[in-house]
């Protein structure tokens, strides 16, 4: 029986309490499937630790995670210390080593759950999100100088690379084909910035002479963001820079019904590294502590770790087990309109995965 080690990194706020509930429910699920086990390390790094230790993981923190199969991260960032320190220490210290090039973020209308657009139906919101997750705007490329003085300057450099837009490009295409439409959007802003996203566009033609099988169409950032909302039944596979993605999957996610329950995959497709899965929704202070995190997200990116590890049987039935509670409106939380708990969710999903037969 293949057993795999999983990282757990819940990080701060609701993060605990989303990735407290997913190992739950994944050792459930593996003691019902029983063609597989978890063996779960966890990791206290976030900014509790930072506040400890001056730093959000120690200095061998890679090293120990390196041998795992996958990682399961909650969320980082707290009110009392600066965005950049967390994201930088914790998050982006993991994805940019292990070269988690491809983050893959799908969306749709889950049963029970409502979008926000009029007439938009489960059929007409169903998409794949890649957003290229190693380079481009959160490259990290830049500095300050003459700080505090009138004169000071910062800048941010984005990088873009053949090597990094084509591989993910190749990511992208391979996703479309995979799906039933084979249909792909390329997202840029090609108009105003004529460098780099010009290349993208460049590189974008270049890949799609190998894919004839895949339809694809380009569109401009901000024409995107309307298309979203006006026309989301023409989308279906969508491929952006690190900026851009991350901006348009927030939006995919409202317009599914919450950030709540949107997942995630970090995916080093090579599988040199180890890939991370977690919920789209940040640590949520205002809630920490309330019991009424969404944990739907940290399930379905359960759900894609699950995939990836090859456990497609155990993917299904967890995803079926997820659908059958959103179904139900009296398992709904706060950011869906209900007042379920985190627990009463958690138990739900619990007693579904018992109860599939599939």
């Amino acid at each position: 029986m293949k057993n795999y080690r999983i990282a757990a990194i819940p990080g701060d706020g609701i993060g605990k309490e989303v990735i407290a509930a997913g190992v739950e429910v994944l050792e459930i699920l593996a003691k019902r499937d029983g063609g597989f086990g978890l063996s779960f390390d966890h990791y206290d790094w976030g900014s509790d630790y930072y506040k400890q230790h001056g730093v959000m993981m120690p200095a061998d923190g890679l090293a120990q995670i390196r041998n795992c199969d996958a990682i399961y991260f909650g969320a980082v960032g707290a009110p009392d210390v600066p965005d950049h320190l967390t994201l930088w220490g914790l998050r982006l210290a993991i994805c940019q080593p292990f070269d988690q090039y491809a983050n893959v973020r799908p969306t749709r209308i889950l049963p029970g759950i409502e979008s926000p657009l009029r007439n938009v139906g489960p059929g007409d919101l169903d998409w794949v999100i890649v957003r290229e997750n190693s380079e481009g705007e959160y490259a990290g490329q830049g500095g300050r100088s003459h700080r505090g003085l009138p004169e000071e300057v910062a800048t941010e450099v984005s990088i873009f690379t053949r090597a990094g837009v084509t591989r993910i490009m190749k990511f992208a295409f391979d996703m479309a084909r995979s799906r039933p439409r084979k249909k792909l959007t390329v997202v840029t802003k090609s108009n105003a910035q004529r460098n780099g996203m010009v290349m993208w566009d460049e590189i974008a033609a270049e890949v799609a002479a190998d894919y004839p099988d895949v339809t694809w169409d380009k569109m401009l950032v901000d024409a995107m963001t309307m298309r979203m909302t006006l026309h989301p039944e023409t989308l279906d596979t969508i491929v952006a820079t690190n900026l851009h993605a991350d901006i348009l999957s927030d939006l995919a996610a409202a317009l599914a019904g919450s950030l709540g329950i949107a997942p995630t995959a970090n995916l080093n497709p090579e599988g040199i590294f180890p890939s991370m899965f977690e919920p789209i929704h940040g640590s949520a202070f205002d809630i920490t502590g309330k019991g009424i995190a969404n944990p739907v997200a940290t399930f379905w990116s359960a759900v894609m770790m699950l995939e990836h590890l090859g456990e497609p049987a155990a993917a299904g039935r967890l995803m079926r087990a997820v659908e059958r509670v959103t179904a139900d409106p009296a398992l709904h939380t706060p950011d869906l309109g209900g007042v379920a708990t985190t627990r009463d969710v958690t138990d739900a999903v619990i007693a579904a995965i018992h109860g599939d037969n599939a």
